[in-house]
């Protein structure tokens, strides 16, 4: 058999290697096996944190409604406010609810006194 020379191969893989790695400081970006070890922790990293980013966001949204449901004084708490919307159908997420609270506090405001005087009225 003929002799394989492996330079192309070896050097187009280190180069794609390398092009991951070029946004990162020192040996990171220079050396070729630093460069794939930083890469591994990278694409772990940023697996793990798509998980904890979508926790994270929806512990954020439930704080907001939470902090202006509470202000609001129709309901004493988020968990309750939660309930009698799934009570009532009204079927908005916590995202939405989020950006209301932000955005439209009169909006939410509305919302919950509908919820509170729906409930009076089934009573």
């Amino acid at each position: 058999m003929t002799r394989v020379r492996r330079g192309y191969t070896a050097r187009r893989r280190r180069r794609k290697i390398r092009l991951f790695a070029s946004t990162f400081r020192g040996a990171h970006s220079r050396l070729t096996r630093t460069i794939t070890q930083q890469k591994m922790r990278a694409l772990v990293s940023s697996h793990r944190d798509r998980g904890r980013q979508k926790r994270d966001f929806r512990r954020l949204w439930i704080t907001r409604i939470n902090a202006v449901t509470r202000d609001n004084g129709v309901f004493p708490s988020y968990s309750k406010f939660i309930h009698n919307l799934y009570k009532r159908q009204l079927l908005l997420n916590r995202k939405i609810l989020a950006q209301i609270a932000i955005e439209n506090k009169n909006c939410l405001y509305m919302i919950s006194n509908k919820i509170s005087q729906i409930k009076k009225i089934i009573k």
